[in-house]
């Protein structure tokens, strides 16, 4: 076997076959290491946006989501309060839906291992990397590692001028190389529904359950997946609390067609759980290594952006160092220098969907006991009842297919404006609706925008007068909860 390589990538998970088959496309010989590949079974990367789509698609991937039963999605359904909105994806010139796809993430990831394979210049290895190789300078050559064949183990060393760590959301290197650690936010627990009809076929659907969001996607041609996110200690799966939590919590708020899928799911399906993190975006400015994929940035999977930031972080990082830009990855400071790059050229859309999945998710996850986020909550449904640009805006943005982390900010600080006229300011006139029954859902379609219209009358109008001074105390406070939400995760995206 060649010990010496132009690149090593450790890592053959989501990012790691891509980023080897588009430099081995471009001439570079590749050694992908990974230390099991078989099959993958996990509970997240299920669901690809249009933009990642787009993303496989410019690499030649895009055949990698056909052929392993997946399910084209066209949008999403929001339910909340007794109300549910369709929200479509945007259309493109030719007036088409541009759909993302949703699948069982092991047979994706096996498609993707076979595209990097398919390369004559790929070598591929299974082995666990010990530690990354450096010389008297302190610059990464290459890795070393162990291969256990036949009960014996090797202990093999491989050089390369340039090694990409690509290990996923429980990276081992991580710590020595990035300045930041991800900062665990909540745990998604998972199971699959069998034989179950969603309000919205072909949709992605969130939930605002009272307590917490609930995902719920098709995988296949008889499953869903459910994902229920959880917030502090998770209760026992062994002995039965995580059921009774599902069953006494969760269920009454699903949709009365879904709950009987639901509730045999979670009595037989096998219930699994996965770490929600997030770790904003670090320079790689190490020599002779790139931390790339989820090793160096996570978000909250809420809106599922995850392995579109990926690919296109795989677009951009084969593009910036192309034979023809990085004729030799010996160059190191010519390296770096496009690595720097790379760190702005990501910027425009992996930071849009960074900041928007977890400012989604601070409104999404809010507290009953926080009454500001419940209002920015009710005013981001409220917003996508409107229609027009402001559900063609929010779902374009989540889609990856708007770039542009302004686009996000206008929306953002349109809903909080939004609901600080209608839910603090004009409170007294808007109308309000009883509490309606758990599992009933009225269906409105964010295409016609919503029908409900302010009841002014001369009591009314007192009133808002009345407390008009509190009111606007109380908008303030409002506004200032949108900031402390969104400031600091624009903050992390340009530090």
């Amino acid at each position: 076997m060649t010990r010496q390589y132009e690149v090593i990538i450790v890592g053959a998970g989501i990012i790691g076959p891509v980023l080897a088959y588009a430099l081995a496309k471009d001439g570079r010989n590749v050694l992908l290491i990974e230390k099991n590949w078989e099959e993958p079974d996990r509970i997240v990367g299920e669901l690809l946006q249009p933009g990642g789509v787009e993303a496989l698609q410019k690499l030649g991937l895009a055949d990698c989501v056909e052929g392993i039963d997946g399910i084209p999605v066209h949008g999403y359904g929001v339910l909340y309060n007794g109300k549910a909105v369709q929200i479509p994806y945007p259309k493109n010139d030719e007036g088409l839906t541009i759909a993302g796809k949703s699948f069982h993430h092991g047979p994706f990831v096996m498609k993707l291992r076979e595209a990097a394979k398919s390369c004559s210049n790929v070598t591929t290895l299974e082995a666990t990397v010990n530690e990354l190789v450096k010389d008297a300078s302190g610059k990464v050559i290459g890795v070393t590692c162990t291969q256990k064949c036949d009960d014996v183990e090797k202990h093999l060393e491989f050089l390369a001028p340039l090694t990409f760590v690509a290990d996923g959301i429980f990276s081992k290197f991580r710590k020595e190389y990035l300045p930041v650690q991800p900062k665990l936010r909540s745990h998604f627990v998972g199971f699959i529904m069998k034989n179950t009809t969603l309000p919205y076929p072909n949709h992605g659907h969130v939930i605002l359950a009272r307590d917490t969001p609930v995902l719920m996607y098709q995988i296949g041609s008889n499953e869903v997946r459910v994902l229920v996110d959880f917030q502090g200690k998770l209760p026992n799966i062994p002995n039965g609390d995580m059921k009774r939590y599902m069953l006494e919590q969760i269920l009454p708020e699903i949709p009365k067609e879904v709950q009987p899928g639901f509730r045999a799911g979670v009595e037989n399906d096998r219930i699994r759980t996965m770490t929600n993190s997030f770790l904003p975006p670090t320079r790689n400015i190490h020599e002779g290594v790139i931390l790339i994929g989820d090793a160096m940035n996570m978000r909250h999977p809420l809106t599922g952006g995850g392995m579109t930031v990926s690919f296109w972080d795989a677009v951009h990082a084969a593009d910036l160092l192309s034979k023809e830009k990085v004729p030799d990855f010996n160059d190191t400071s010519l390296v770096i220098k496009q690595m720097k790059k790379h760190h702005w050229h990501r910027k425009s859309r992996a930071s849009m969907i960074n900041i928007l999945a977890m400012a989604l998710y601070s409104l999404f996850s809010a507290p009953e006991n926080s009454d500001n986020l419940r209002i920015l909550q009710l005013s981001c449904f409220n917003y996508f009842q409107l229609g027009g640009i402001a559900v063609s805006g929010p779902i374009g943005l989540l889609a990856g297919l708007i770039p542009n982390p302004l686009v996000l900010m206008f929306h953002f600080y349109a809903v909080a404006i939004y609901g600080i006229l209608f839910h603090v300011l004009l409170a007294p006139l808007w109308p309000s609706s009883a509490t309606p029954r758990p599992g009933d859902y009225q269906h409105v379609s964010a295409e016609t925008p919503s029908k409900d219209t302010m009841t002014i009358s001369a009591t009314s109008v007192a009133l808002t007068i009345a407390y008009l001074p509190l009111n606007i105390i109380k908008a303030i406070s409002v506004l200032y909860t949108a900031c402390v939400v969104f400031l600091p995760l624009v903050w992390s995206e340009l530090c």
